[in-house]
């Protein structure tokens, strides 16, 4: 009996322990929040493609725009052509912010790259950014962003504390905060990425469209001291 309870103990004691989850900054701190899709008329978002400015692939900044907001106003979809990639740049370019924002893919039949993410201090030409992707690989950061002067490739996929991604159908929350040089991505219910030594001090917050339908809703977003 005693070697079957050490056991039991045994196990008890390697069982994983999930990650605590916590609400979202907009459930827990509602106050002072833009809504970006309050204006029908998205005069506020500019599209544009993405990489280096005048490198466009065949599909991208076709019209009409596949970018749509429902009638209600509450969901800005972007059709999936599965060639274009680019994204909606809004208002002007910010420092210190959070962001608020939910997604889905729209699921289609066999298996398929989902991808898109969000945009947080990248350049208007789409040059130099940092995503929060969004995808079923999990939500991580990653972007082409200057290291000691030089813009160079960073991927923070390995360094992703779980992926807690939703299946394509269902919606998913997003939380990315850019304080100083640091960079963090929450996602539905606890932080999963972090970059912490971001050497651009300003740059524009965005959504991202690459090939595959997907919808946005609840896009809120606080400037911070």
């Amino acid at each position: 009996m005693r070697f079957m309870a050490g056991v039991f103990i045994g196990l008890f004691l390697f069982v994983p322990v999930a990650s605590p989850q916590s609400q979202s900054a907009l459930d827990s701190d509602p106050g002072g929040w833009t809504n970006l899709l309050a204006d029908k008329s998205m005069k506020d978002w500019v599209r544009g493609p993405l990489g280096a400015a005048g490198q466009l692939r065949p599909g991208q900044m076709s019209d009409p725009s596949p970018w749509k907001l429902d009638p209600s106003g509450e969901i800005l979809t972007c059709a999936g052509d599965k060639v274009g990639h680019e994204w909606l740049r809004w208002g002007p370019d910010l420092g210190n912010f959070i962001a608020h924002v939910e997604w889905r893919f729209i699921k289609v039949e066999g298996e398929a790259p989902y991808n898109s993410g969000v945009f947080a201090r990248t350049s208007a030409d789409g040059a130099i950014w940092h995503q929060a992707q969004a995808g079923a690989a999990g939500g991580y950061l990653f972007g082409n962003t200057p290291v000691n002067g030089t813009a160079q490739r960073v991927n923070l996929r390995e360094k992703m504390t779980e992926n807690r991604v939703k299946p394509a159908g269902e919606w998913n929350t997003y939380k990315v905060r850019a304080v100083g040089k640091v960079i963090t991505l929450w996602v539905n219910g606890t932080t999963t990425s972090e970059l912490s030594d971001c050497e651009v001090p300003r740059g524009y917050f965005g959504v991202e469209a690459e090939g595959f339908s997907v919808e946005f809703r609840n896009i809120r977003l606080k400037q911070l001291p």
